[in-house]
């Protein structure tokens, strides 16, 4: 068990960037796209993650993020819990004892699941499971028990999962990337906000007529509905709140301080190569997500489809999911300082605000009314839950020895403001071990209604093909 932890722990640290081409490459050959074809479809994903972390990670996790701390302390607002970043919350999971073993774990309940026709998702998103680590981490700590924690990020995988089997069409036919799902603790978190809020918008006469197109209102604006305009506008405005300057000024400790018009550029740039860097995704994913069907059809007959299930990274580049993101990054800002009881800055991980939109633009139908309202919703719970669960993520942190570099509390967006984190670590945890019972229960009733579903498509899917040869 140690050389297998220490194994996938070493496979986990060289980063999404080096472990999906090893990964896609192994698949691909699995499935008889041959090493060559596999080895390129890879490394071209591969290439692909590496051009969007540098976009996302500079432009927006570290540029528009100062930019963001200048204009909290320029207005003197004041907030006690510290937004440290999904990096900070990965390697607090990742070091703990749940995250030593959750990658081998995560892989052996969706090979499982794929086996009893509970999931269709292959998810060799590996690097990712740490968000299950995540929430496994914090219930140890408050149950004072590693087996409930275990079972916790297990529970919180198979919810995922069976998430990603049913919002994949919803993101193929939006996001154009045939056989793909998206199981991602995070972003898969926010899926079912997504369906309420459109149930009860339809119940509802005349809120449920309104449709902000994104893309008609960016042609009707003609250059400036132009997303690189779109993106550079709000990037000004920001930067003059900020108080930046016209020109970039070098501080006292050697740093530069941007000027506004830069900040304005950059996000435009976010615009522009985010979706390039999504198109590189799509290019590699291709090969292997064809060979994926072929080898499903010609072996196994009781089941429609398999998907490959990715990072959330490969949505980020959708035109409306782009443009809600950067006009909900301010608004996150404004409401942090005017909620009551949020304690909680958002800084390191507005970023990751692309990554939350992910799966509900298309469930929304790319209605830009509703994603702005779901996304001001969630990111407005987000906060509260950012701020209960800080004294668990400060406790988790202390734990691994995270350098807090000095801040009382800390907490994220991603994932410490994640719904379904919270219910497993506040419910999950009444009376010891009752709660993880019923939503261990509540997974295996959701993973045999998935795999029910998932029956029901084979045999409609084998019906039409039956009676296409017979005409």
């Amino acid at each position: 068990m140690d050389a297998i932890v220490a194994f996938f722990g070493g496979l986990s640290s060289l980063g999404v960037s080096v472990v999906m081409p090893i990964v896609l490459t192994i698949i691909g050959c699995i499935f008889g796209a041959g090493f060559g074809k596999s080895l390129k479809a890879g490394l071209t994903v591969g290439i692909g993650f590496i051009g969007l972390n540098l976009v996302i990670n500079q432009l927006m996790g570290t540029d528009l993020a100062a930019a963001v701390t200048a204009m909290v302390e320029r207005f003197g607002l004041q907030l006690s819990v510290m937004d440290v970043g999904w990096p900070a919350a990965s390697a607090i999971a990742m070091g703990s004892i749940v995250g030593t073993i959750i990658i081998p774990l995560g892989l052996l309940v969706n090979i499982v699941m794929l086996v009893t026709n509970t999931t269709q998702t292959a998810d060799v998103d590996i690097w990712n499971y740490w968000h299950f680590a995540f929430t496994g981490a914090l219930v140890a700590i408050v149950t004072n028990n590693v087996a409930l924690g275990i079972c916790a990020a297990i529970i919180n995988e198979v919810v995922v999962l069976v998430i990603g089997d049913r919002t994949a069409k919803s993101v193929q036919e939006s996001l154009g990337f045939p056989g793909i799902s998206i199981p991602h603790g995070f972003a898969g978190a926010y899926a079912p906000i997504a369906w309420a809020l459109n149930w009860v918008i339809e119940k509802i006469p005349g809120l449920r007529d309104i449709n902000w197109d994104v893309r008609s209102m960016q042609k009707k604006f003609g250059v400036f509905g132009d997303p690189v305009m779109l993106g550079s506008i709000i990037g000004l405005v920001i930067g003059i709140l900020a108080g930046y300057g016209l020109l970039p000024v070098t501080n006292a400790d050697g740093t530069t301080t941007q000027g506004f018009l830069y900040i304005a550029v950059a996000m435009g740039a976010v615009m522009v190569l985010i979706p390039r860097m999504a198109a590189l995704l799509m290019e590699g994913l291709i090969p292997v997500s064809d060979a994926a069907s072929e080898f499903i059809q010609k072996h196994f007959s009781n089941r429609a489809n398999i998907y490959i299930g990715m990072d959330s990274a490969i949505g980020t580049g959708h035109p409306v999911t782009l443009t809600l993101a950067l006009i909900l990054v301010p608004v996150a800002v404004f409401e942090a300082f005017i909620l009551p009881g949020n304690k909680m800055v958002p800084l390191a991980d507005l970023a990751c605000i692309p990554y939350m939109l992910v799966l509900i633009t298309p469930l929304v139908h790319e209605n830009g009314f509703r994603g702005i309202l779901c996304g001001i919703i969630i990111l407005a719970v987000g906060f509260y839950i950012a701020t209960d669960l800080s004294p668990l993520i400060t406790s988790a942190a202390a734990n691994v020895s995270f350098d807090m570099n000095g801040a009382a509390a800390i907490s994220s967006i991603c994932d410490g403001a994640n719904p379904l984190t919270w219910l497993l670590v506040r419910f999950g945890t009444l009376g010891t071990f009752v709660g993880l019972v019923i939503l261990a229960c509540g997974a295996v009733a959701l993973a045999l209604w998935n795999r029910k579903l998932i029956l029901k498509e084979a045999a409609e899917m084998h019906e039409a093909e039956a009676a296409t040869e017979a005409e």
